[in-house]
């Protein structure tokens, strides 16, 4: 049955001719890279030194040159019939529709520490966050949620400070951290 489902979604992105439509935007998007790639390499200055004779600008155009031909090779490839073919280990079920819900609770938990981040700092909103996000995807264990929130943002907040030398906003926690 899950066959006859990915043959039936497959059939819907192809053109009348079979060749996968929804493929030929992802050679669009490659090749729209790949020239915003070129164009903003080319904006940088050109400087060499006797260290660096090659200059900032030779690495980003080099890396746009190839997206577009990336692009073309699999625009060629889809024209021939070419296709991607769906992961084996894949268990989602596409004949169920979104869950719209948990989607919008996943937003609301990004959102809110983006908003709360500067007046209540990193270890409460990003306790909010992690917790947040383990009610949208499901878990409902909400106090050891609550604790596991509670040290991945002390742990993260401690990480990016000593580690990595970035000062993540305290908020309120201010001089207690």
């Amino acid at each position: 049955m899950s066959s006859q489902v990915d043959e039936r979604s497959a059939e819907s992105t192809r053109s009348p001719e079979g060749k996968d439509r929804a493929q030929y935007g992802v050679c669009a998007f490659l090749a729209l890279l790949g020239a915003a790639v070129i164009v903003d390499g080319l904006g940088i200055r050109h400087l060499t030194s006797t260290t660096d004779p090659v200059g900032p600008r030779t690495v980003p155009v080099i890396l746009g040159v190839l997206l577009l031909v990336v692009a073309a090779v699999y625009a060629v490839d889809v024209a021939r019939g070419g296709r991607g073919e769906p992961e084996a280990g894949e268990d989602v079920d596409l004949s169920q529709g979104s869950d719209w819900r948990t989607v919008l609770l996943l937003i609301v938990a990004f959102l809110v520490n983006a908003v709360l981040i500067e007046r209540l700092g990193w270890v409460i909103s990003g306790t909010l966050l992690f917790w947040g996000t383990a009610f949208a995807l499901g878990n409902r264990h909400y106090v050891r949620n609550l604790a596991i929130a509670v040290a991945l943002s002390l742990i993260t907040f401690y990480a990016f400070a000593i580690g990595l030398g970035v000062n993540l906003p305290a908020g309120v926690l201010q001089g207690i951290l």
